[in-house]
């Protein structure tokens, strides 16, 4: 029996590097998309249904070139959490700060997902914990759940359209916690108004991005960045 037991555990020791490295090897491929995309400019309109704040369904112009150069421009307040959108990439693309495991199959919106969780093996990453509903046949991500040290769990669903060759999304929806959600300053402050004796019955907050008039690879200038 013991030497039974010995056999299982075995077996179980020399798959797992097996579905580590697969796991790893579907986020490299997910990684190389992206990689294609040298920079973008992008038309987005932001609505968001946060409790305790009203906020108006607002655009903006996203601006992105690798690596790491990220500008909003808007007239108004946009809310944008960014661990589902440029931060999320920008960890994965390090694999020295995380281990990729495979999870089961999920369907996501008629998708069949493959479930890949990211662990972060360093205690300084902002991320704590990373689970990826992976499209293989596109290598794209269409659901995430991050966990994050300052701002809680953010679940984003994404779907896409004519950019899908490049991975960019054509709608993102972001699940937040409110509590946890960093605000802007000035949606801070409204929250901040409302006594703290008034019960807040729904605690997660809806921001639905629409994007669209996608100008992919045409070149954008480091100095605009700094501006």
């Amino acid at each position: 029996m013991r030497n039974r037991i010995l056999i299982v555990f075995f077996c179980i020791g020399m798959f797992l590097p097996v579905f580590g490295q697969d796991a790893m090897q579907s986020v490299d491929k997910i990684m190389q998309k992206y990689n294609t995309v040298k920079d973008y400019k992008v038309q987005v309109k932001v609505v968001a249904d946060v409790p305790m704040v009203k906020i108006l369904p607002s655009k903006a112009t996203i601006y992105f070139k690798q690596k790491n150069k990220f500008k909003i421009s808007s007239k108004g307040i946009v809310l944008l959490p960014k661990q589902g959108f440029s931060e999320m990439y920008d960890f994965l693309a390090t694999p020295s700060k995380y281990i990729a495991v495979y999870g089961v199959y999920e369907m996501v919106d008629k998708v069949r997902a493959h479930v890949v969780n990211i662990i972060p093996n360093g205690v300084a990453n902002e991320m704590v914990l990373a689970k990826l509903w992976v499209d293989e046949s596109n290598d794209v991500i269409v659901k995430s759940q991050i966990t994050t040290k300052t701002n809680g769990t953010i679940l984003t669903t994404y779907e896409y359209e004519d950019q899908l060759k490049f991975g960019l999304p054509s709608k993102m929806t972001f699940e937040i916690e409110v509590k946890k959600f960093k605000m802007p300053k000035s949606v801070a402050s409204d929250i901040n108004k409302v006594k703290k004796t008034k019960e807040v019955k729904k605690k997660k907050g809806i921001i639905v991005l629409s994007l669209s008039d996608y100008s992919v690879n045409k070149g954008i200038d480091n100095s605009f960045f700094e501006k």
